[in-house]
């Protein structure tokens, strides 16, 4: 199985324990782009909805396509009754939007999936005269915080983290916007904190695609002993998050 296919095999525990975006990141992004009613926005991959409410909720025409049928399910269930809702189950990569046009789309940790000519202009193509393209990602960082317990929990990876597929894609340029004809680019910084206790803990590590694919029993040896590490060092693990979002703008017509 492709690594981005992973998550669709954890709907529940995805939607539960993956992070959500700061609500000063998407004020500022919805007064940016103008969403509204009679907007029309497409969101790349949206997992079970962690970049979704806000945007759907300013009344815009919303429009999601995810690639994990498990995902887009937990996405109907979960949005299906809103009148401006709709979600395509099909790859980005490959889907055909016919004419459609938008005036934004933007993509939540989901950009690094799609090599990078084919994000770039295959959004700029999507994209209405001065549409704008969103992107963001969380960086967490735990070790700031919980410096000790971040270095036991450094040796757990040394014995257990043997994924059977490496993850290859942290390497997206969002920076590289303007080389496909993007104008205006810049990046902004929001700031969030979670805790999470031992299980909490446990259960967010099992959403990462690489994790998901180490083999057990390693797999069930590795949550184990991360959750029996974090019990006995303090009982929680704090993150302080920095919500990362990048934005450019496809230029308008004269």
């Amino acid at each position: 199985m492709e690594l981005r296919r992973i998550f669709d095999t954890i709907p529940d525990q995805f939607d539960r324990y993956r992070p959500r975006y700061s609500r000063e990141l998407f004020d500022h992004l919805i007064n940016y782009a103008g969403i509204g009613p009679g907007k029309e926005v497409l969101e790349i991959g949206p997992g079970t909805g962690q970049a979704t409410d806000p945007v759907l909720e300013t009344g815009c025409s919303y429009c999601a396509i995810e690639l994990g049928e498990n995902l887009c399910g937990k996405m109907t269930g979960k949005y299906g009754s809103y009148p401006n809702f709709r979600i395509i189950n099909d790859d980005f990569i490959t889907h055909d939007f016919g004419g459609q046009r938008f005036d934004m789309v933007y993509a939540a940790a989901a950009m690094q999936w799609i090599p990078e000519e084919t994000a770039f202009t295959k959004t700029f193509s999507l994209l209405k005269p001065g549409g704008v393209l969103a992107m963001m990602l969380t960086r967490s960082d735990y070790r700031t915080p919980n410096e000790g317990l971040y270095n036991k929990i450094q040796k757990l990876y040394d014995i257990y983290f043997k994924p059977e597929i490496p993850y290859t894609h942290g390497g997206f340029r969002y920076s590289a916007a303007p080389e496909y004809g993007f104008e205006g680019f810049e990046e902004l910084h929001f700031h969030g904190r979670r805790e999470m206790d031992p299980d909490e803990y446990a259960a967010y590590c099992g959403t990462h695609s690489d994790h998901i694919v180490i083999p057990e029993p390693g797999r069930t040896q590795f949550f184990e002993a991360l959750r029996d590490t974090v019990a006995e060092n303090g009982g929680k693990v704090v993150f302080e998050d920095t919500h990362v979002l990048y934005l450019a703008r496809k230029p308008s017509e004269e």
